[in-house]
């Protein structure tokens, strides 16, 4: 049975933990550059594996190694940043038609994005001590993969919005140069840590 308490509790704290962090940063980049259906099937995939990974494992995640997580999120945040600037550019209209992103091609990477960058991270922690807290797997795990669906499709929405304002190469640079900022943030907490 499902505790609409613990859920609604669950789902406030993980929402409001997970909206300043880089979740939304990138669904906003992929939802710039492909289908936002594909892309949050994606990223709502990878987000029910954290939660099932979190409400199982319940306050073990947190034994896991941060310095690790940290250098392999850095990595692959300079990794997407140079994909990015590397890029050449491209016809905007061509970029948006659906026939030229296969659904595979799209959910997977938004998948293998959130999976990678989001392992370990703050709102997982925080959704396995609730899970060990409320003894509910059901309701924290609902309430949690509820909000970083919340979040996500968010900053998917708000990534087609922009791109009809803004030019996409100067998205383009910008979410290159956050990626990049985010980077080496993420390689100074893995040495520093």
């Amino acid at each position: 049975m499902i505790s609409l308490t613990v859920t609604a509790l669950v789902f406030g704290v993980v929402f409001l933990a997970e909206l300043p962090d880089k979740t939304a940063l990138a669904g906003l980049v992929l939802g710039t550059r492909y289908r936002a259906s594909y892309v949050f099937a994606g990223v709502a995939a990878a987000f029910a594996l954290h939660v099932a990974l979190a409400v199982a494992a319940g306050s073990v995640l947190t034994l896991l190694p941060q310095q690790l997580v940290h250098a392999l999120t850095g990595v692959l945040f300079l990794g997407g940043a140079a994909m990015l600037l590397m890029k050449k550019d491209e016809d905007e209209e061509e970029i948006r038609r659906p026939e030229n992103q296969s659904f595979l091609k799209v959910a997977g990477a938004g998948f293998m994005l959130i999976l990678v960058a989001e392992f370990g991270d703050l709102t997982q922690i925080m959704t396995a001590n609730l899970a060990a807290r409320y003894d509910d797997p059901l309701s924290v795990g609902l309430g949690a993969v509820l909000a970083l669906w919340a979040v996500a499709g968010l900053g998917i929405v708000g990534g087609k919005a922009l791109m009809k304002r803004v030019p996409l190469a100067l998205i383009t640079k910008v979410a290159a140069l956050l990626m990049l900022a985010l980077g080496v943030w993420s390689l100074w907490e893995a040495v520093t840590g």
